[in-house]
């Protein structure tokens, strides 16, 4: 299987996005684009294996890193997910072709429903894994103590301990305030379009809870929330990889 180059695309704040690019030969099938979570980049396993999954059966797929994330521009305390959001749309608007699966992990699919507010008609479907909408507000600030808030407010940075990297997570009082302005549950949410969304029993960084709120929350014809026992926030276990797979060919064969 080919490997696929390391490319940048220079987005509306003049910051080189690194993006791998997979052009693929299936006729009349939508492209997939995956949305990675808060602090990770385009080489966890799930892009990976997902990559390697469009690879194989042809079908075009597109990853990126965040600003601030990976191999692309910027300082990760100077982004939220406002400015996460806008590399998504700029990476949707000129990096791929046709309507897309938009695929999105844990934060990423807080940025997939923003792409569908803001681009439905690009829009095939979407997967949420662990989706976590609203995280910044809802999951962090409103639980956060009143030191903690006080850190961010008088400091700028609170740090947390992060289950998936020596470093701390570093929770800026920009990716807090400015993220206020993506909040997707607080108003009535149209999707016109299948959705999916996957989540584990055992996730402790999102709640059932959330996933719930979501589902019932969205307007949509056409939307399944199935729970993993046993599943962690990675959701890269064999078994939810596979799981991953079978929806997105499921929504491969929707027209």
């Amino acid at each position: 299987m080919d490997k696929i180059s390391l490319k940048f695309h220079i987005n509306d704040k003049n910051k080189r996005i690194a993006y791998k690019k997979f052009d693929g030969k299936s006729l009349n099938r939508p492209g997939v684009i995956f949305l990675g979570g808060l602090a990770s980049d385009m080489e966890g396993t799930k892009a990976n294996y997902l990559e390697k999954l469009c690879q194989y059966q042809n079908n075009s797929f597109i990853k990126f890193d965040y600003s601030g994330h990976g191999k692309s521009d910027g300082i990760f305390t100077e982004e939220s997910v406002l400015s996460w959001a806008e590399d998504a749309l700029s990476v949707l608007d000129n990096l791929t072709n046709g309507k897309q699966i938009l695929i999105g992990s844990s934060m990423g699919g807080w940025i997939a429903l923003i792409l569908a507010k803001n681009r439905p008609n690009k829009i095939h479907s979407m997967i949420g894994i662990a989706a976590a909408p609203d995280f910044t507000e809802d999951l962090m600030w409103n639980n956060f103590c009143d030191d903690e808030k006080q850190k961010i407010l008088e400091d700028g940075i609170l740090l947390q301990e992060s289950e998936y990297s020596e470093e701390p997570y570093k929770i800026s009082k920009q990716l807090i305030f400015h993220s206020k302005n993506c909040l997707v549950l607080r108003e009535k949410l149209i999707l016109g379009f299948p959705v999916r969304l996957l989540q584990g029993t055992a996730d402790k960084d999102v709640p059932i809870d959330t996933a719930l709120r979501l589902v019932n929350h969205i307007d949509c014809n056409d939307a399944k929330l199935e729970i993993v026992k046993g599943a962690d926030h990675s959701f890269s276990s064999d078994k939810c990889l596979k799981l991953i797979a079978d929806n997105l060919n499921e929504l491969l064969e929707l027209e």
